[in-house]
């Protein structure tokens, strides 16, 4: 709880607008991106004037979901010579290489809740490779007199069987105010994770991503408020004979109101709510437990060369949108003293992370994130307790297009019984956006 303690007041600065330092170093770094497009204008007339140009290409780079690990807006635009329509395709050739000592984890994604408790000889190191993040994408963003401003994106990546499968990440459409498609969570808050390397990406991060219907406004260019029904999934610890999952019928609703002060910078409280439906075998009774969670999050830039990311977040049975217990049955568990029954689980995360801009297009940063269990009742002894993960890492873009880096990450996963095991990695990773 002392680490929470240092970064609730990390949080709450975000709240107090520093527009001193309004422009900053990633600030800049955009605009250079901003400005390596090639334009091929179709339609009769004129070109049109450079602020037309630039207002529709901001909206490649402006997103209230966008990561730090998703491509760049396409090098090759195609645009209206009114300039209400513009159309790219592009995407990202990643090439990652890892290793792991003293603790390996058997995966591209560096993650706590998957490092061995237990010494393993036969897994003491390991060296490895993914083209895991490398992606192909299509963008179509438009002003319609009927429809307004409206945007449709496909995205798809090879980060499914082996790293190597081509497998759809993103597919949606909006207008104005409404997102419908298959696009990240209301939950999340993807501008508030700290730039990681490894695929794993921040601990504790929110980032689900699930075919949904969105609204979203913004008020005075200041205040940002969105809710949205997303489309159920769950992992629960049944058995079959005790206890069954049952059919999902109700969908996820998720809210986020948000305060900003520049398009980079803001405080915002998000939630989510579920349905857990399941059956008690034994008993022959259905049950519907309802789990929930809460996200505060910050971005934001105390100097021109800074930038803090902040994110907590707890709640029963929420870890289904990420972090560590994304990978075990942890929406429901069993009930140890009541067979049949299940139960759903507490627990609380965050992640801190501190960049610093030596230039606009080279900069280091460091993160430090935990995730912890915290069951009501007894726990099974070998259930995970909790993990942490800190990453430092170097990004250099020696062009406006090419991206390298370097990064260091150790972790540790404990369990209920007092078992414990660490793993440390080392990465370095090259991409080229088109």
């Amino acid at each position: 709880m002392s680490k929470l303690r240092l970064l609730l007041p990390a949080l709450a600065l975000g709240m107090i607008s520093t527009d001193a330092f309004a422009y900053s170093a990633t600030e800049e770094q955009r605009d250079s991106l901003m400005a390596n497009h090639k334009y091929i204008f179709f339609g009769d007339g004129s070109n049109p004037q450079s602020d037309s140009i630039r207002t529709l290409v901001e909206n490649f780079y402006y997103d209230q979901f966008r990561h730090f690990q998703d491509p760049d807006a396409p090098y090759f635009l195609f645009m209206s010579r009114d300039a209400n329509l513009a159309m790219g395709v592009g995407g990202t050739v990643r090439m990652r290489g890892y290793f792991d000592w003293g603790g390996s984890v058997n995966s591209p994604g560096f993650t706590p809740a998957i490092i061995p408790v237990s010494h393993d000889p036969l897994h003491q190191r390991l060296l490895g490779t993914t083209p895991a993040g490398t992606a192909l994408f299509f963008r179509v963003i438009g002003r319609n007199k009927k429809f307004g401003t409206f945007q449709l994106y496909i995205e798809a990546n090879f980060n499914g069987y082996s790293s190597r499968d081509f497998h759809l990440k993103k597919a949606y459409a909006m207008f104005n105010d409404w997102t419908v498609g298959y696009a990240s969570s209301t939950f999340g808050d993807a501008a508030a994770v700290p730039p990681v390397l490894d695929a794993g990406g921040a601990n504790m991060k929110m980032d689900a991503t699930a075919v949904l219907v969105r609204w979203m406004h913004t008020f005075n260019n200041r205040y940002v408020v969105a809710a949205s029904v997303e489309t159920p999934s769950m992992n629960i610890q049944e058995d079959g004979t005790t206890t069954a999952a049952r059919s999902q019928y109700l969908p996820n609703v998720a809210a986020f109101a948000q305060y900003q002060w520049s398009k980079d910078e803001h405080v915002r409280l998000a939630g989510i709510v579920r349905s857990l439906p399941y059956r008690d075998m034994l008993n022959g009774k259905n049950h519907t437990l309802t789990g929930w969670g809460l996200q505060l999050s910050t971005v934001f830039h105390p100097a021109y060369k800074w930038t803090v990311y902040g994110t907590v977040n707890g709640g029963y049975s929420y870890s289904n949108f990420g972090g560590d217990m994304l990978l075990g049955r942890y929406d429901l568990v069993a009930d140890p003293k009541t067979p049949g029954r299940l139960r759903t689980t507490p627990g609380f995360g965050y992640n801190l992370g501190l960049q610093y801009n030596f230039t606009p297009s080279l900069f280091v940063s460091t993160s430090f994130g935990q995730g912890r269990s915290l069951p009501s009742g007894e726990a099974v002894g070998t259930d995970y307790k909790y993990g942490f993960l800190s990453s430092t890492n170097i990004f250099w873009n020696p062009v406006p297009r090419v991206q390298m880096g370097a990064e260091f990450s150790f972790g540790k996963r404990q369990d209920f019984n007092g078992e414990h095991g660490y793993a440390r990695r080392i990465g370095a990773m090259i991409a080229f956006s088109f």
